[in-house]
């Protein structure tokens, strides 16, 4: 209760927070007893709060107007926002072609599925050194065609 009592502003809702912070313990208890169980208690309690101001920052839809008439920015791209991703896209596809196979694949696994260095040269029976050179290489080549572009602007 003093940790709650310490970092909620609303008083009045302690004691539900208190029921809440023991329906959690209980049901985790249900599955593990905890090793240091005050430690766990108050880890409950801060992971409660932090749940409670989230959830006190979603705005109710009741409570919203017309967002047309706010004249705010959209994420919805500009139609030469996307003729430039398309551009983008169609140079990143043929810089991909143009890359050896193996460069390729150790590209495609680092950066579009986020595998570790170690777990590709594990995949792909390469040496971690010899995914570096190929990571190294792929990027350098996927990336000539936009400094090219920037050279020849004047950039």
């Amino acid at each position: 209760m003093h940790f709650l009592h310490r970092n909620w502003r609303n008083k009045s809702e302690l004691e539900d927070l208190r029921q809440d912070v023991y329906a959690r313990v209980c049901e985790a208890a249900g599955e593990r007893i905890p090793e240091k169980t005050k430690s766990f208690v108050l880890t409950t309690a801060r992971n409660l709060l932090i749940d409670r101001v989230r959830h006190e920052q979603i705005v109710p839809i009741d409570a919203t107007f017309e967002i047309e008439t706010l004249e705010i920015a959209t994420d919805t791209p500009s139609p030469e926002r996307g003729v430039i991703a398309r551009d983008v896209l169609r140079k990143l596809q043929s810089a991909l072609v143009r890359l050896s196979p193996e460069e390729r694949e150790v590209v495609l696994l680092r950066r579009v599925e986020g595998l570790s260095r170690t777990e590709i040269a594990q995949r792909l029976g390469l040496t971690e050194r010899q995914v570096s050179e190929h990571l190294s290489q792929g990027m350098r080549a996927l990336a000539a065609p936009y400094f090219r572009d920037a050279i020849e602007l004047g950039a």
